[in-house]
């Protein structure tokens, strides 16, 4: 059910209210930016006000470099993502439905689920024979783990007793994971699909800094060293739009894939 507050509201209002806040921001960034404000911890004296990074980003539309960016990222986060899907999922059905399973898989996933990113690129470029490949592995596993855990949360919790009066009603195994246990567990496996592809951009951004030559993530780290300022910003806001817009694909397919929870949800 939704809450009050949102219920209390019309949608377009909402949608103006929402954007008087981001409006908000870039005002408070303008002013920050243009009095070069110290706060003696935080300065903005080197960060470049809107109007600079809008310029840039026009700059950056009508250069065919943003095309070849914006191509190998996406290449690399979705072909990584993808395999954690697909390996994710399958993990995750089985540590949740098999205690064998769980005592098998569950432990080394758990010890290496908190190596970062970063750590992992080392170990990646010795792995594999080209640095494309090393990144894609990188975004693989930072959606490896998020997925694997959401679906084993999903699947270990479903009600025992519809599994029950599923097998009560001569349903075998096959039939309980399609029509029980995966719409009960779907919801949980769409939230850590969401926050795979968070990670997944995450990780991406973080291997192209180091092995990239194209990429936004290449683009960000290259605007630094050299000094451009604004085009950080742009790299920056671009990965935001991508990971953002990702992430609202995913829950919007999910809500569509899943129609049984909005009726309960409007219960």
């Amino acid at each position: 059910m939704k809450s009050a507050l949102q219920g209390s509201r019309p949608a377009g209002i909402r949608w103006v209210v929402r954007g008087l806040s981001i409006l908000t921001c870039i005002a408070l960034w303008q002013v920050a930016s243009t009095s070069h404000l110290n706060l003696g911890i935080v300065t903005f004296r080197n960060v470049p006000p809107p109007v600079e990074v809008i310029q840039s980003a026009v700059a950056l539309l009508r250069s065919p470099k943003l095309a070849a960016h914006i191509s190998s990222s996406l290449w690399r986060v979705f072909a990584g993502y993808a395999a954690a899907v697909v390996i994710g999922v399958i993990l995750g059905f089985a540590i949740g439905r098999s205690r064998a399973a769980s005592d098998l898989l569950l432990p080394p996933l758990e010890l290496l689920r908190p190596i970062p990113a970063v750590a992992w690129i080392p170990l990646s470029i010795l792995m594999f024979p080209s640095s494309e490949l090393s990144m894609i592995y990188i975004t693989f596993i930072g959606a490896l783990f998020p997925i694997v855990l959401n679906t084993v949360h999903g699947v270990a919790n479903v009600d025992r007793r519809l599994v029950a009066s599923a097998r009560s009603l001569g349903a075998g195994g096959l039939a309980i994971l399609r029509e029980v246990v995966l719409p009960d567990a779907a919801p949980s496996i769409v939230t850590g699909l969401a926050i795979g592809m968070g990670t997944s951009w995450f990780c991406l951004v973080t291997a192209e800094m180091i092995s990239g030559q194209f990429g936004i993530g290449y683009y960000t780290w290259e605007a630094y060293t050299l000094q451009n300022y604004a085009d950080i910003i742009v790299g920056m806001l671009i990965i935001g739009l991508l990971g953002m817009g990702s992430s609202w694909l995913l829950t919007t397919a999910g809500r569509l894939l899943m129609p049984w929870r909005s009726t309960r949800v409007a219960r």
